[in-house]
C-alpha cells in the first residue's frame, strides 16, 4: 500500500504498513482539529503545562513572510563588505541555526554573483579554531549568533586575533555582524562597541528557527538567495492548514506513530535530494524537539541508503529524502519518502515536528536536558581555580598505541587489545538500544573520525544477535542538537566519546580558561550527566589524533 501527498513543491510518500498506523493517527488529528489550531497559533495543542512557553516559541509559523524584510536589513552591510573584499564569513554559533545556515550554503542556493565563503564555527576545539584563525582575516567578518558559551567565546577569540592583526575603532566594529534578541546582553555588548546589530525573533527558538535571522543572516551575507528559500516555504503555508492534501501533516503523523509505536529509530539517507547538509538539521530538529520524558524517535543519519544501518529492521523508520518511492532504486523499500526544494522542507519538518510532539504528548520547545549539561560544564569551569584540565584523573583502563580506552572499572570485561575492547562496547548496548559516537575532535582536520559510524555500524551486524543503530555527532555541536534525546529520550543509549590530545591551545580573552580546557569541560560535563542516568559510557582518547583515528579505523575494518 502507498499513499503519496502533494502539495505546496513538496511530495510525502508513505510505503507500506506505516501507512495504515499513520493514517489512524491522522485521522486522530483531523478530528482534533490540529491543522487549524496550529497554524492559528494555539498554544495549548501540547497541553497546560507547556502552554506558557509555546505561546512564545510559535513565530516560527509566520516567518516565510515575516524574514522578508531580511533582505532590506542586510542589504547595506553586505554591499560595504562586498565593496571591502569581506567575503569570508565565519559563523559563531551553537544549535540548530548554524546547522541550518551551513545546509543552505551547501545547497545551490549561492548567486554566482556574490561569491563567499561560509565557515560555520559551533566548536570549540582549538585546532578547528586555529585553522580558521590562521586564514586570511582581511577577508573576514564574524557573524556571532546567540549567547552560547561557543558563540561568547569565539566573539572574545575573533576580536583578539582582528586587534592583533592591526584591525580597530570602526574597522574593527565592522567585522562583526550579531544576531541578538531584544533586551539581551549580546544587544547591549553590540550596542556599546558599535557592532552591526540584526534583531532575533524573540518568538522563535533556533531548533525550529531555520527560516528566521539567526540563520539567515550568515547565510545571506555568504551569497545565499534568501528570497527564494522564503518563496518555497511560502508555496507550501497555504497547505497547512489543510487536514488532506497536507504533507506536513501527513509526515508529522507518520513521524507520531513511529515513536508511538515499536518503530521508534528514525534512520534518515539521502538520495539525490541536493540538499546537502539538511539530515544533519533534521536530525537536531527531531532529536531535540520529541526526546524527553523519557520519550522519542531516535534520529540516525546515515551516508547513504546503501550504509550499514539503513537495512531493514524491528525498530527502525527508514527515511530518504530524495528519489520517490515509486522510482527504481533504494527508496522503493523506505517507510517514508520526502523531496521537495530546501525552503519547504524546513517549514515541512517543522511542522511535522510539531504534530509529532503532539502525537507523543512531550512539549516540542522545552529543552530541560540541554540545560542540564550546559550547568554541568559550567561546574566544572568553576572547579581547579576555573580550569578543567584536571578533570578524571583515573587511568586509562587499556591504552592501544595511540588510543587511551576509559570506562568504568572491569567494564571492559579483560579485554586486552582494542579490537577486543571495541567489541565489549557494542556487545553492551542494551536490547532495543543504540550507540552514539560523540567525537569532540577537529570537524574539517580530523574528517575521518565521521567514518567510525559506519564502521562500528557493520561490526555491530556482526558481533551481536541483533544490530543496533549507530548515530555520530560532533561535540560540542550534538549538544544542542540530538543531546537532548540522548538524555532526556529513552534510556537505550550506549555512549562512546572520543578526545583528542591538542597541540597548541587558543585563549579565550577575559575568561580563566582556553579553548582547550572549555572543550575538555563540555565532554567532562556532559559525560557526568550521562552517567548519572545509568548509562553504558566509553571514552577513547587519542594520544595523536592521526595515528589514533587510524588505529581505530584499522581495528574496525
Amino acid at each position: 500500500m502507498t499513499s503519496v501527498v502533494t502539495a505546496g513543491g513538496i511530495s510525502v510518500t508513505i510505503r507500506g504498513t506505516v501507512v495504515d498506523e499513520s493514517e489512524t493517527v491522522l485521522d486522530r488529528l483531523v478530528s482534533d482539529g490540529v491543522p487549524g489550531s496550529l497554524t492559528s497559533g494555539n498554544a495549548k495543542l501540547w497541553g497546560p503545562d507547556a502552554a506558557p512557553l509555546a505561546a512564545r516559541r510559535l513565530g516560527w509559523l509566520d516567518l516565510p513572510e515575516a524574514s522578508r524584510s531580511l533582505t532590506g536589513l542586510l542589504a547595506e552591510p553586505a554591499g560595504e563588505a562586498r565593496e571591502a573584499g569581506l567575503d569570508r564569513i565565519v559563523l559563531a554559533g551553537a544549535g540548530g541555526p548554524a546547522v541550518a545556515a551551513e545546509a543552505m550554503f551547501r545547497s545551490a542556493f549561492r548567486s554566482a554573483a556574490e561569491p563567499a565563503e561560509l565557515i560555520v564555527l559551533d566548536t570549540t576545539d582549538p585546532h578547528e579554531v586555529s585553522g580558521v584563525l590562521a586564514g586570511d582575516l582581511r577577508r573576514t567578518v564574524v557573524v556571532v549568533v546567540g549567547e552560547s558559551i561557543e558563540a561568547e567565546s569565539l566573539r572574545r577569540v575573533f576580536g583578539r586575533a582582528f586587534s592583533e592583526a592591526g584591525l580597530g575603532g570602526a574597522e574593527l566594529a565592522r567585522r562583526f555582524v550579531v544576531v541578538a534578541e531584544e533586551g539581551s546582553a549580546l544587544e547591549r555588548a553590540a550596542r556599546e562597541v558599535g557592532h552591526h546589530l540584526v534583531r532575533a525573533e524573540s518568538d522563535v527558538d533556533g531548533r525550529f528557527g531555520a527560516l528566521g535571522a539567526r540563520a539567515l543572516v550568515p547565510a545571506a551575507l555568504a551569497g545565499v538567495d534568501v528570497d527564494v528559500l522564503l518563496d518555497q516555504a511560502s508555496r507550501l503555508t497555504p497547505t497547512l492548514r489543510q487536514p488532506y492534501d497536507n504533507p506536513a501533516l501527513a509526515l508529522g503523523a507518520a513521524l507520531g506513530s513511529s515513536a508511538l509505536g515499536a518503530r521508534d529509530k528514525l534512520v534518515i539517507a539521502d538520495h539525490g535530494s541536493g540538499l546537502d547538509g539538511f539530515a544533519g538539521w533534521a536530525e537536531q530538529l527531531i532529536g531535540g524537539a520529541l526526546g524527553k520524558d523519557g520519550k522519542g524517535l531516535l534520529p540516525v543519519v546515515v551516508e547513504s541508503a546503501d550504509a550499514p544501518g539503513f537495512e531493514l529492521s524491528g525498530d527502525l523508520r527508514r527515511v530518504i529524502l530524495g528519489r520517490r518511492q515509486d522510482e527504481p532504486g533504494p527508496g522503493r523499500e523506505a517507510g517514508v519518502n520526502v523531496a521537495g526544494p530546501l525552503g519547504a522542507q524546513f517549514l515541512l519538518w517543522e511542522y511535522a515536528a510539531a504534530v509529532a510532539s503532539r502525537v507523543l504528548g512531550v512539549d516540542p520547545f522545552d529543552e530541560p536536558d540541554v540545560g542540564e549539561s550546559v550547568q554541568s560544564t559550567a561546574a566544572l569551569l568553576r572547579s581547579e581555580e576555573g580550569t578543567a584540565p584536571t578533570v578524571v584523573r583515573r587511568p586509562p583502563e587499556l591504552v592501544s598505541g595511540a588510543v587511551e580506552v576509559h570506562a568504568a572499572e572491569d567494564a571492559l570485561r579483560g579485554a586486552q587489545t582494542l579490537p577486543e575492547a571495541l567489541e565489549v562496547i557494542l556487545d553492551g548496548v542494551p536490547d532495543g538500544g543504540y550507540l552514539a559516537v560523540l567525537a569532540y575532535l577537529d570537524r574539517r582536520g580530523d574528517a575521518a573520525a565521521a567514518g567510525l559510524r559506519p564502521l562500528l555500524a557493520a561490526r555491530c551486524a556482526k558481533v551481536r544477535r541483533s544490530p543496533a543503530p549507530v548515530t555520530f555527532g560532533w561535540g560540542p555541536r550534538y549538544l544542542h542538537t540530538a543531546g537532548q534525546y540522548h538524555k532526556g529520550g529513552p534510556q537505550n543509549g550506549a555512549f562512546l566519546q572520543v578526545t583528542g590530545a591538542f597541540t597548541e591551545d587558543v585563549p579565550v580573552p577575559g575568561r580563566p580558561y582556553s579553548l582547550g580546557e572549555l572543550q575538555l569541560a563540555q565532554a567532562f560535563g556532559d559525560l557526568r550527566v550521562v552517567r548519572s542516568l545509568g548509562r553504558p559510557v566509553y571514552r577513547l582518547h587519542l594520544r595523536d589524533r592521526a595515528e589514533g583515528l587510524a588505529q581505530l579505523t584499522e581495528a574496525l575494518a
